[in-house]
């Protein structure tokens, strides 16, 4: 009898064990999309930071200094009601429909560096719409606030985005700067919901979370 038992036991954990792996939930894959310089890593850094205490990648005043995708699993973000999201951040290079060597002279690189980066940094943007296309499942867009957003690779972005039904979250990153306006954004974007924070010195990041929750939950 003790043998049955034990033999029981074993076989109800593993079961268990099973049950509980093939109904676990599915991690949501969020993509940070959003024109070069945006802030999407200084954003993915404090995300990860502020839930697993790693970092994601480095960030550089130089354009398509992410030139690959970066990703970092199995982040729990936590909100204040005690709703949680499990997400995988990942983190892409800078999307824009033309990039030329020549602006990488102008931070001092030199001419073959230059153009390597810009070769990279194209081949980085066909692999982040790869990823939109094939592996993404949200997208928080993100968005300078000192720029305009009517720019041309905004609305083709967001409409990508949008003709594949992915929820999307769009940020309007760096008001800690005195000429950030985060309304010309939501006047941009009006169908979608929108926030603004600095990813920089993390103002509005708690609010921020709370609606990922909400979004990707």
């Amino acid at each position: 009898m003790k043998i049955f038992y034990q033999t029981y036991s074993k076989v109800k954990k593993r079961f268990s064990n099973f049950l509980s792996r093939f109904f676990k939930k599915k991690r949501t894959r969020i993509g940070i999309y959003g024109p070069p310089n945006a802030g999407k890593t200084t954003l993915a850094n404090r995300i990860a930071r502020d839930w697993t205490g790693d970092a994601v990648g480095p960030v550089s005043e130089i354009p398509h200094e992410t030139r690959r995708a970066r990703k970092k699993e199995d982040i729990i973000i936590s909100g204040a009601n005690g709703a949680t999201v499990t997400i995988d951040i990942v983190d892409t290079p800078g999307v824009t429909t033309k990039i030329d060597y020549h602006e990488f002279l102008e931070f001092g690189l030199d001419k073959d560096e230059a153009v390597i980066r810009a070769r990279e940094a194209t081949e980085g943007v066909a692999e982040a719409m790869h990823w939109l296309r094939e592996d993404i499942d949200g997208v928080i867009y993100m968005l300078d606030a000192t720029i305009d957003p009517f720019m041309q690779v905004n609305i083709m972005m967001v409409g990508i985005i949008e003709s594949r039904k992915l929820p999307v979250l769009i940020v309007a990153n760096k008001i800690d700067l005195p000429e950030a306006s985060p309304a010309r954004i939501r006047s941009a974007f009006p169908q979608h919901p929108v926030i603004s924070i600095s990813s920089l010195d993390g103002k509005n990041v708690e609010e921020l979370y709370e609606m990922m929750i909400d979004r990707f939950g």
